[in-house]
């Protein structure tokens, strides 16, 4: 039998349980959580580990990320992870919660039975606990030219578009770079240095299906790649993680599509 093992930097390791607080008049509260949340520090020597909290929720919000900005303003000042809108829109406190890619702001506490697990995405370097290094991520974004592209004379006022072909854009134009769903995927744990991702392929999709943009060809001269594009298996990850129950892998199978009927 073959045993496989991480290296040891980056086995996780049992961290510190912090003491539960207590409530306003001195007891206990009536409902409380555990969360097990990831902690690394990359100036520290040692490994990662998982320190543990108890959090009152009788004086908390209702999602995850309630919890860790009352984790990080009452009890470890130190945790660090990323927050901006908390409305499900800017993506930026996308993680691994339970077991699954999703945003800490629309996640539910509620929906997680036992202690609540947060790590940050998973394969991807992380900068300090919670915190993904996304620069690889975001360069592949700008590397399939996420503008519209023309070669005709630009109008007066604006590029016009039928309302039928505005509709083919509903689905693609929402997706907000958050990683959720290339962090799910395998083939992009794999061979993340090549291969797009569903969120890039998504974007480029949408850019692809643009009516108004005069650049199709020379887009998918760009995909036209072993790597690039057609390491996408279509095992539903992306699909399945979406925070915003948007559809990747269908966009990547249309992209395909594309790639065939020209060469017919």
């Amino acid at each position: 039998m073959v045993e496989i093992m991480l290296p040891k930097a980056s086995r996780v390791r049992k961290g510190k349980t912090w003491p539960a607080p207590a409530a306003a008049n001195g007891k206990k509260p009536k409902r409380s959580k555990e969360f097990k949340v990831y902690r690394y520090n990359p100036d520290e020597d040692g490994n990662p580990v998982m320190d543990t909290y108890t959090v009152d929720l009788d004086s908390c919000g209702p999602m995850v990320l309630d919890a860790l900005i009352k984790i990080k303003n009452e009890i470890d000042p130190t945790l660090s992870f990323r927050r901006s809108c908390r409305e499900g829109v800017c993506g930026s406190c996308a993680m691994n919660i339970a077991g699954g890619n999703t945003l800490a702001c629309t996640k539910a506490i509620s929906d997680v039975s036992g202690a609540v697990s947060v790590y940050p995405l998973p394969h991807m370097p992380v900068v300090k606990d919670l915190v993904p290094d996304l620069t690889g991520f975001y360069a592949q974004y700008a590397s399939i030219q996420p503008f519209l592209q023309t070669k005709s004379a630009e109008p007066e006022k604006e590029w016009k578009q039928s309302p039928e072909d505005r509709a083919k854009l509903d689905g693609l134009y929402e997706c907000i770079l958050c990683a959720s769903c290339s962090t799910s995927c395998p083939s992009y744990w794999w061979n993340s240095e090549r291969y797009l991702g569903p969120a890039a392929l998504l974007q480029s999709y949408r850019w692809l299906i643009d009516s108004r943009d005069e650049e199709t060809g020379a887009r998918l001269d760009d995909l036209e790649d072993p790597f690039r594009l057609y390491r996408c298996h279509t095992i539903m990850n992306c699909t399945n993680t979406c925070p915003k129950g948007l559809n990747p892998a269908e966009a990547i199978a249309e992209i395909k599509q594309m790639m065939v009927k020209r060469k017919a």
